[in-house]
């Protein structure tokens, strides 16, 4: 009798790298008893859950190694297109092939895999795979079910001849920014054949809901205006002039064009309907203005002596500002384009849209005036006080008897004007106290409101628990009221986080339109953040979005062009980096001291540091742009350093702290070129083109500069690519799109906002629209405004004084903007919670939704995506756990080398939680999906201990060696327990035995 002897194994020696038709596949295999081959294909969806489909089995023979061929066949919804006997492809995650030898239980139903070997295969998007050929007839009920579902995905519905441009409320601050729309032809050949008929005998409608709050300070402002693919105003285009007419501009063919003045104005602070009727050569005007419950309603006809034209697909249409000119001053409402129809409601049937009615703009403005009136009294009450005071006594006595009148008794006389409700009695001492310091002079209602914020913040400064925001709330609201922008804004956030406030969308979307309205740069923060992502109910879209972070954004170039002490450079600072907080410092600091002590010494680093704390005011150090500049000048002159005879040069070309004085400026700027600073070259530059007009010596450097990775440089070659001053080349907005583009990859913030300017709008047919990115650019030029920095200083500042309440409500403030950094730090302080100034349910909620927010970002911080993945462990309100939820998170942290996330992965298997195959395969673990927990935990541990934090080694370790302890017990628990049976056997004997000899060697001198 022979025995063979033979190893179990199995490996898949041709798997395909895709799900492809009819693969032969090659199967090696083995075994050293009568067994099972069976072939698995394992798919991972996105819900979760994991499929194992059979693919094939045969029984394997114990001998040598065969090779196994067999035609691989997947599931057609792997490998097909959907076709309607091909079902729509579920959302797969993942997908392997797994090949395994299995031997039979003693019951023959269970079966234990001793050998196997997967393949991971990548799935093609649905609509790149192949279409599959059918070796069969439709029957004729299928065919007309296909049919019919056909047709009517194919059926264009009644609603797509209305585009709601839009559907919200959007603050207009009068400049040149507006929301930018595009219209695309229709999928209908029906509907588009009959929009391609009406371009030369238009039948459509407009209507735009307008609030103006003051007429154009120019001859004209922007309502609705079509730009066509030349940049020429096209059909129809609506401006309000500067007497509050209505200017309409229609265009036909071979560039003629007609235009006229509505008859009627438009009135101020009034929700007004205003409708653009074409009909043929016919255009109607017609406004509806709803005033409380009352209604008016104007209309003007015009015939045209030439054929009209509108191509609504060419070009682009601009709501309120833009490029070629301003906006009007005030809010647009719901604007609705009906194509290739007429709205069949008539004026009388006009209401006002839900969406303005519960913004209530008109409430707030009517309570608003209530109050102005009010105060406007008082002032004057008290001033006509002071000023007869004033005229008859002198100033020392007056003040005596003004200290006396304080302490009169109750019962003393005054007037009706005098009397106040308990919760404006604040803004009524300011305004008393505001009149008797201006001695009778006109006091300003800004002004007061400006004090009442002051106050407010002071209150929230000396607080020692969060019930001060109860208290301050009436004040900021009192404040806005009176034209304070900063208090609208953190009077929304208040109703935005519930922070002892009871939640309200609306009153918070209200204060912020309020503010951004008045061109707050916070405020308009945070409304393209509402718009971006489509929080608190309003309604998400990209390009109102847009509007909001490019007003900001362009003007974040001005303000660095203009610093001020309200400005501070912009630092993304985490509360839990120690480090970088180890490094805030001010003047008095002994950082800061340690920096000018080694300037003294001619140490030009810090001569650079200090400067660049002081001009920016980094780094907690206060914003003192006339001591930066002295610093730059001992760097520039005694040190020769070029950095520093740079930035002192540029100081002395713009004249930011110091004289102007270019000559001077110059020097310094060639000394530094010619020591190899490229931002030097980029500067002489600027000069030959702006003072000199010498573009070709200007090229010649940007050239140079550009091509060592200079942003500056590339930024300004596409300026004059876009503007035709390129030497010896014509306007090529194609070019001067390329190197803005290199100018905003290398940080640049004005590329950024040029190249988010041309994916806006497009340049046809060179680059087409792309709004979504071009949100993204814009909003990460405004994040850098200075304003946006001073409240973000403040913040640290407050929480390295130990003042968390204060420094919560600033972080707040930043973290409603969609700043990342800010919003972490809002949850980590909630998670700290020090001192207990937070009610617990608050603070869990609180964590919750800031963390959930920060991971969210480009880049989150891992810290986040742990502490997500503890919230999603521990469970929510309910004590529901998801520990699906969990592992994705520690899976983000681990494939950032967090040795957290791999910590906390295998802690989740060793509580018995089986990570899904997705996970792995993301990981680079797939091949351990099927392997034993210990050789999975001991992979993750090993990864975890491998990482380059130190402080992770200790614990990683010694879970690893926790793993290697029970694969050991594991492997040889049999020979352990054997040993231990013998030893416990053996130990009395031997015993004994050893006794005796000692007792031996004791009594031997005997």
């Amino acid at each position: 009798m022979q025995v063979v002897w033979a190893l179990d194994s199995v490996t898949l020696v041709n798997p395909p790298e895709e799900p492809l038709p009819d693969h032969l596949l090659e199967i090696l295999y083995s075994c050293d008893q009568y067994a099972t081959v069976q072939l698995d294909c394992v798919v991972c969806f996105d819900t979760g859950i994991i499929s194992t489909i059979l693919l094939k089995q045969w029984n394997c023979i114990p001998g040598d190694s065969e090779i196994k061929t067999l035609k691989l066949i997947l599931p057609d919804w792997l490998v097909y297109q959907a076709d309607g006997i091909v079902p729509d492809p579920q959302w797969v995650l993942s997908c392997i092939l797994r090949a395994s030898v299995q031997y039979s239980g003693f019951d023959d139903t269970k079966s234990s895999s001793v050998a196997q070997d997967v393949a991971t295969l990548q799935l093609k998007p649905p609509f790149s795979r192949p279409v599959k050929r059918h070796k069969l007839c439709f029957t004729w009920s299928t065919r007309m079910l296909q049919l019919t579902q056909h047709f009517l995905k194919k059926q264009c519905p009644l609603e797509q001849e209305t585009v709601h441009l839009l559907s919200s409320v959007y603050a207009s601050t009068g400049e040149s920014f507006g929301i930018t729309k595009t219209l695309h032809s229709y999928k209908s050949e029906l509907l588009e054949y009959l929009r391609v008929k009406s371009i030369s005998f238009p039948w459509c409608m407009l209507s735009i809901w307008v609030f103006v709050t003051r007429y154009c300070q120019q001859n004209m402002c922007g309502v609705f205006y079509h730009i066509d693919t030349h940049n020429n105003y096209a059909t129809p285009t609506v401006f309000l002039t500067n007497s509050g007419q209505l200017h309409v501009q229609i265009s036909g063919v071979s560039e003629e064009s007609s235009a006229f003045l509505s008859p009627f104005k438009v009135p101020l602070s009034e929700w007004c309907q205003l409708s653009v009727m074409l009909h043929g050569r016919t255009v109607t005007l017609s406004m509806v203005c709803i005033d409380k419950e009352q209604r008016t309603v104007h209309s003007i006809e015009r015939e045209l002596s030439h054929i009209l034209m509108l191509d609504d697909t060419d070009g682009y249409f601009v709501i309120g500002g833009g490029k070629y000119i301003r906006g009007i001053e005030g809010y647009f409402g719901p604007l609705v384009y009906y194509r290739n129809r007429i709205s069949p409601h008539s004026t009388t049937e006009v209401v006002i849209p839900d969406v303005i009615k519960s913004v209530n703009l008109t409430g707030w403005l009517q309570s608003c005036q209530e109050f102005s009136l009010e105060m406007n009294l008082k002032i004057s009450g008290y001033s006509l006080k002071a000023k007869q005071s004033t005229d008859s006594e002198s100033c020392s006595d007056d003040f005596h008897k003004w200290m006396l009148k304080d302490n009169l008794p109750s019962e003393s006389q005054c007037e009706v004007w005098e009397a106040t409700v308990p919760h404006r009695r604040y803004v009524a001492k300011l305004a008393k106290l505001f009149a008797f310091k201006h001695r009778g002079r006109r006091v300003s209602l800004p002004a007061v409101g400006r004090a009442l914020y002051s106050l407010s913040i002071n209150k929230l400064g000396r607080a020692s628990s969060t019930e001060v925001v109860i208290r301050i709330l009436p004040l900021l609201l009192q404040a806005g009221c009176l034209g304070d922008s900063r208090a609208l804004h953190m009077s929304s956030v208040l109703y935005s986080t519930e922070l002892r406030v009871t939640k309200q969308p609306n009153k918070a979307w209200l204060l912020a339109l309020l503010a951004a309205q008045k061109d707050d740069r916070l405020a308009l923060l945070h409304l393209g953040h509402l718009h971006h992502q489509g929080l608190h109910g309003v309604p998400a879209d990209p390009d109102v979005a847009y509007a909001y972070y490019a007003n900001i954004a362009k003007q974040t170039t001005l303000d660095r062009h203009n610093p001020s002490p309200q400005q501070t450079f912009t630092e993304a600072i985490y509360l839990n980096n120690e480090a970088t907080l180890k490094f805030q410092t001010n003047e008095d600091h002994h950082l800061f001291q340690w920096l000018r002590l080694q300037a003294r010494k001619g140490a030009a680093e810090a001569e650079q540091a200090i400067a660049r704390m002081l001009f920016w005011g980094q780094q907690g150090v206060s914003p003192n742009i006339q001591k930066a500049v002295r610093h730059y000048e001992r760097g520039a002159v005694k040190l020769e350093d070029p950095l520093s005879m740079y930035d002192y040069g540029i100081v002395l070309l713009q004249g930011h702290g110091v004289e102007k004085n270019i000559p001077k400026a110059i020097t310094f700027l060639k000394k530094a070129m010619d020591q190899g600073f490229v931002p030097a070259m980029n500067a002489l530059a600027w000069y030959y083109e702006q003072f000199e007009q010498d573009y070709e010596q200007a090229v010649q450097l940007w050239e140079k500069a550009d091509l060592l990775e200079n942003a500056d440089a590339a930024l300004n070659l596409g300026v004059l690519y876009s503007q035709g001053l390129y030497p010896g080349h014509p306007a090529d907005q194609y070019m001067a799109y390329k190197y803005y583009l290199k100018s905003a990859n290398r940080g640049h913030i004005r590329g950024a906002i040029q190249i988010a300017d041309i994916w806006n709008t497009g340049i046809p047919p060179l680059i087409n629209r792309r709004p979504s990115d071009a949100v993204l650019w814009v909003k990460w030029a405004a994040e850098h405004n200075g304003y946006l920095g001073s409240i973000l200083r403040q913040a640290l500042n407050s929480y390295l004084k130990s003042d968390m309440i204060s420094s919560l409500l600033y972080y707040m403030m930043a973290a409603e903007l969609g700043y990342a950094a800010a919003q972490f730090n809002v949850a980590y302080l909630c998670e700290q919670n020090s001192g207990g100034f937070l009610d617990p349910v608050f603070a869990t909620r609180c964590m919750w939704r800031y963390y959930n927010l920060t991971i969210q970002s480009q880049d989150p911080d891992t810290y986040a995506l742990i502490k997500m993945g503890d919230l999603w462990y521990e469970g929510q309100t309910d004590g529901q756990k998801d520990l699906f939820s969990a592992a994705w998170m520690y899976k983000l942290a681990a494939q950032r080398n967090e040795p957290q996330g791999w910590y906390n992965l295998g802690l989740l298997i060793e509580e018995g939680y089986r990570l899904p195959l997705f996970v792995l395969i993301e990981l680079g673990l797939s091949e351990l999906y099927m392997a034993d927990n210990t050789v999975l935990l001991s992979a993750l541990y090993k990864r975890c201990r491998d990482t380059e934090d130190t402080d992770s080694y200790l614990p990683c370790s010694l879970a690893l060696f926790k793993v290697y302890v029970q694969l050991f017990q594991k492997d040889y628990s049999a020979a352990i327990k054997y040993s231990i049976t013998i030893a416990v056997v053996a130990a009395p004997p031997i015993f004994l035995f050893i006794l005796g000899v000692l007792r031996r060697r004791v009594l031997s001198p005997n």
